[in-house]
């Protein structure tokens, strides 16, 4: 599988990793790098530049677009750095790529990941 970076303010990234476990299994190539709070962004693109210098095939996901840990990623981009990057994630996400990663499928991370957003009173009001 592609190395995944999950990068988030705070421990979310390392919160969803486990998550994630808990559904699939141990997930090796998924790796969590947060931003923390005494860290600058400089600090943190440091730290995600020494982990994207490992692999050559990633891809990375953050928690917020705009945020830092999304900017830090978008500026190594723009410095020549070559990875996807998807802003937004969330466990559905990660679940819907490390499948299609486990499959060798080439899966629509956004459309699918798009599918599990509902309002959950529609359905059981649908149901009745």
């Amino acid at each position: 599988m592609k190395k995944l970076i999950l990068i988030s303010h705070g421990a979310f990234c390392e919160g969803l990793k486990e998550s994630t476990e808990m559904i699939l299994g141990d997930q090796p190539d998924i790796v969590p790098v947060p931003l923390l709070p005494h860290e600058s962004a400089e600090d943190f693109q440091n730290k995600l530049s020494a982990e994207l210098a490992e692999s050559e095939d990633v891809t990375v996901f953050a928690d917020l677009l705009g945020g830092t840990p999304a900017n830090a990623a978008a500026k190594l981009l723009l410095q020549g750095q070559q990875f996807d990057l998807y802003a937004g994630m969330s466990l559905p996400m990660v679940i819907t790529y490390v499948n299609g990663q486990q499959l060798g499928e080439d899966t629509d991370i956004i459309s699918k990941t798009k599918e599990y957003i509902v309002k959950v009173n529609d359905l059981l009001l649908d149901n009745e």
